[in-house]
């Protein structure tokens, strides 16, 4: 096609796609971006929205039921609700919350885990379950549960199998449990609070369970004009707190201030009111209500006047079994009737009367019967089909004699026999009754079969009882008995529905363990009442050792100590045989107390080292032992304490004692007592000439005195050196020290 096209033209023509193809995908990146964005923003809103639920979720699941927190921060934090709402309530009255046991009771059992039961469904109502209460019992129920029980109720009252009317009639349903009746039109359809003014409650673990929170303010029963005046609560209101002014039931006391629900009051004085009787006044104190009849006695005549007797002053009027007697305006006959007040009135057999079979009337003197007219009777017999034959007669007909072709109830069959005599076949009835189980089974029925009359003994949602009821379609009335369920001790008590004694808690009792202890100590630390074993005993042994010491440690009378040398299972299929833990007394661990003197605990207080030098002297007499403190053991010769024994250090040391004077030489011997032997070794040293070398025992020069060492030195030979006059006795000791030649040691 560009091939027709000039090539100017189609140069342009490239250009143009060329754009239009970058512009076409720079729109589609965008539009690519666009929806990348979007999809990650509603991902976003998705993981927000699942989050949210599951916070939700979260605090429906905390505070679902009435027994999730602790012991102690549910009972400080059920006291404050309590009070909350209870405030208004006793500030009217002063604080006096005598008549308030019944409302706290219901209160007490919203908190209590299991004690609100649904007794349709035998289930735990929990705080974020919609649920309806009966105005006349004020039980609790699920609202779904409530519903179908009524649906059920309703059909089964207004079934077609036993009404006729079906659907034309306003049936009522009734509670669960106490029976009072509803109408069609009050089903629950709606969760409200227990005031009814807010749908929906929500949860708020700082009030009571499915309350709104507001003043409940529904009127008392009965009703005196006040509202209830506690925030939105179970069970029936308190009776009414308000103050009136009023006076007592014979009205003669002084009107007085009292509560509204007890205005109610006696003074106590005669009541003073005349009796029905006229004669008489009330003599009991100060009464609600119309005075008891006159309890005195009186003669009083009856009322035709012929007859005296005493009786009750409250009955005046009496009959008595005569008959009047009195003549009748005829003249010809008296009055039958008893006893009676006013005229005897006119004679029966006096006017136009008519012939037995009323067809004709007469005229006569009352002293004449009245004929019979002779035509037939034709009264309707009893059968009311037939009619009376015989001619006009006195006295009751006779029966119905005709033969006729009679159909028996159920219409099955058919027989020639009299009519007053009733038709009723052998054949039962194999229709199914109300109850939808059993036959009929009575003879010739009509059709309308009646309700069943065996008993339904079907075992009730309890699992206790069974169901006393006559049989009925449906499920069965629940439970109406309670259990009381008791803690250990049996002084606190819960009611409950039948049947949930088996799942419920034991209430939680304020009553001290009354068990005696099973250690040794005299009396058990104490602890509220419980089930199974007490706590393990935590007070301190105070057992006396046998160093005289009290064992400190806490009690060890009941320790669980695992058995060793059981026989191993071959594998889980196969249950020990003993339990791996027994119950025993451990003896009394060793005593770790310490005293100055001894820092080593009092079960191992022996002779310890006190890391110290030992100290003691040696056998050398002139060193101490280096070792770290240490036993020594004792003989004679270091019975002092002093002396080192065979386990001190021996002394390795060279004898260190001061040499005698002059003596260059150690002493031969190892460190030694006593005094070093005398020096025998040979001193080589020149003669004061310097010219002869002598050799002299060193004991021999280091004992000498001046004289004889100067004697001792010379080499008795002529002195070759010239003396100058310095000091001899300086001169003599200075050539002994020069001319002693110290490498001959």
């Amino acid at each position: 096609m560009l091939g027709e096209v000039p090539a100017g033209h189609q140069q342009i023509i490239t250009i143009s796609l060329v754009k239009n193809c970058l512009i076409f995908f720079n729109f589609y990146f965008f539009f690519s971006s666009c929806c990348e964005k979007l999809s990650s923003q509603r991902k976003f809103d998705e993981i927000k929205k699942a989050n949210q639920a599951a916070v939700k979720k979260l605090v429906e699941d905390q505070f679902s039921s009435s027994s999730e927190d602790d012991d102690e921060d549910a009972e400080v934090k059920q006291g404050k609700i309590l009070a909350k709402t209870f405030t208004i309530y006793t500030s009217q009255t002063d604080g006096d919350a005598s008549e308030l046991e019944r409302t706290r009771q219901y209160m007490n059992e919203a908190f209590q885990s299991g004690a609100m039961t649904c007794l349709i469904c035998i289930a735990s109502v929990k705080r974020n379950q919609a649920v309806w209460s009966c105005c006349g019992c004020f039980c609790i129920f699920h609202l779904v549960c409530i519903q179908k029980w009524a649906k059920d109720s309703l059909f089964l009252v207004s079934s077609p199998l036993t009404d006729d009317n079906f659907g034309k009639k306003d049936y009522p349903w009734p509670c669960p449990k106490c029976r009072f009746e509803y109408k069609r039109s009050e089903t629950p359809s709606r969760y409200y609070c227990y005031c009814g003014k807010v749908e929906n409650p929500t949860v708020d673990p700082w009030l009571v369970p499915h309350s709104c929170g507001q003043i409940c303010e529904r009127e008392f029963k009965p009703s005196c004009g006040h509202k209830c005046l506690l925030l939105c609560h179970p069970g029936p209101c308190p009776p009414c707190p308000k103050m009136v002014t009023t006076t007592c039931h014979c009205k003669k006391a002084k009107p007085v201030p009292r509560r509204c629900s007890a205005k109610e009051w006696s003074c106590h004085l005669p009541c003073g009111r005349t009796l029905l009787c006229g004669q008489h006044t009330c003599e009991n104190s100060c009464h609600a209500g119309d005075c008891q009849p006159c309890p005195r006695v009186s003669k009083q005549r009856c009322i035709c006047g012929r007859q005296t007797a005493e009786r009750l002053c409250a009955s005046p009027q009496w009959q008595c079994d005569q008959v009047c007697g009195k003549h009748l305006p005829c003249g010809n006959h008296t009055c039958e009737q008893v006893c009676h007040a006013g005229p005897c009135g006119d004679c029966p057999r006096s006017g136009k009367r008519s012939c037995p079979c009323e067809k004709s009337k007469f005229t006569l003197p009352c002293t004449e019967d009245v004929p019979t007219c002779g035509d037939s009777c034709d009264k309707v017999l009893e059968c009311g089909i037939h009619k009376c034959s015989q001619r006009c007669h006195r006295g009751p007909c006779e029966i119905c004699r005709q033969e006729v072709e009679k159909q028996c109830r159920c219409g099955k069959h058919t027989k020639r026999m009299p009519c007053h005599k009733p038709y009723l076949c052998e054949t039962k009835c194999t229709k199914i009754r109300d109850c939808q189980k059993h036959q009929c089974r009575r003879k010739c029925c009509s059709g309308n079969c009646p309700p069943c009359d065996q008993v339904c003994g079907r075992t009730l949602g309890c699992r206790n009882h069974k169901c006393p009821s006559g049989c009925h379609r449906g499920s069965c009335n629940p439970c109406p008995e309670t259990v009381d369920v008791k803690c250990n001790c049996g002084k606190t008590v819960i009611k409950v529905p039948c049947g949930r004694e088996r799942t419920i808690k034991p209430p939680k009792c304020k009553q001290l363990c009354s068990r005696p202890p099973t250690c040794h100590h005299p009396t058990q630390e104490k602890h509220y009442c419980h089930f199974g074993r007490c706590p393990p005993c935590r007070q301190s042994c105070q057992k006396t050792l046998t160093c005289g010491h009290l064992c400190p440690v806490s009690c060890h009378d009941e320790a669980f100590v695992k058995q060793t040398g059981l026989h191993q299972s071959a594998g889980p299929w196969e249950q020990p045989s003993e339990p791996a833990f027994i119950q025993t007394a451990l003896p009394c661990p060793p005593c770790e107390q310490t005293n100055r003197r001894n820092p080593l605990p009092c079960h191992s207080a022996n002779p310890y080292s006190c890391k110290r030098f030992c100290g003691r002297l040696l056998d050398c007499q002139n060193h101490t032992c280096v070792k770290e403190c240490h036993h020594v053991t004792k003989s004679n010769s270091n019975a002092d304490g002093k002396k080192a024994g065979p386990e001190c250090s021996q002394c390795e040391e060279e004898c260190t004692k001061p040499r005698p004077s002059g003596c260059p030489h150690r002493c031969v011997l190892p460190c030694h007592p006593g005094d070093c032997p005398s020096c025998l070794q040979m001193l080589k040293i020149k003669c004061h000439c310097k010219l002869s070398i002598l050799y002299i025992e060193c004991l021999k020069l280091t004992s000498a005195d001046l004289k004889d060492k100067e004697l001792l030195i010379s080499c008795k030979n002529q002195c070759p050196k010239e003396v100058s006059y310095v000091n001899k006795e300086i001169l003599d000791l200075m050539d002994v020290w020069n001319f002693v030649d110290f490498t001959f040691l």
